[in-house]
């Protein structure tokens, strides 16, 4: 019998579904101590990979910092809304395969139709913004801006236009994990419920 699966009445185990470590030290030396590593309820303990959670958390953080790169540099080299979007809902997918369907909302508290529609929105906004200055839609002028400490620091208003697509193609994919995900969890259940 699993211990995991076991009620507090059997084997001597903890209300919370854990064995303790002195009525069962050799099935439970290595379930972890800590709920650090599972976003919340595991579905079926044998199922869950921990080389695969622990991998897609220390992966994650870097793996937004180089979509964040990407966009910045999208005009002076390789990249852009569009590409650094894409990176990003990589790293969402990633996070989803390893947790399941609550990783994803405890990462984004933001619903995925609203980050599209904000992502629309300052795409829409910032394309047409040249047009109240007399100058064609999607014309692009370079700013610069003063920083404290680092100088003068030279920003494309297309930047604008990439952060508007960057959230909405973010949007897009945890909406599609949102969706996918949800039939496959509800077919899991049947199949499960079934045998």
């Amino acid at each position: 019998m699993n211990p995991l699966l076991s009620s507090p009445d059997d084997d001597g185990a903890a209300p919370s579904g854990r064995p303790t470590p002195e009525s069962t030290p050799f099935e439970s030396w290595d379930l972890p101590r800590t709920p650090w590593l599972l976003p919340g309820r595991c579905r079926n303990p044998r199922r869950r990979t921990l080389l695969l959670e622990v991998t897609s958390r220390a992966l994650f953080p870097t793996i937004l910092v180089f979509s964040v790169y990407l966009l910045c540099v999208g005009h002076y080299g390789p990249g852009g809304g569009f590409s650094a979007g894409l990176v990003a809902g990589l790293a969402f997918v990633l996070r989803y395969l390893a947790g399941g369907s609550t990783d994803p909302g405890a990462v984004v508290t933001i619903r995925p139709p609203v980050l599209m529609g904000v992502g629309l929105t300052v795409a829409v906004l910032t394309a047409l913004a040249p047009a109240l200055f007399g100058a064609p839609v999607l014309t692009s002028a370079k700013l610069v801006v003063p920083v404290p400490l680092l100088g003068k620091l030279e920003i494309v208003t297309s930047l604008f236009l990439d952060v508007g697509v960057y959230l909405l193609i973010v949007g897009v994919v945890l909406d599609l994990l949102r969706a996918l995900g949800s039939g496959i969890e509800r077919d899991m259940r049947g199949a499960g419920e079934a045998t």
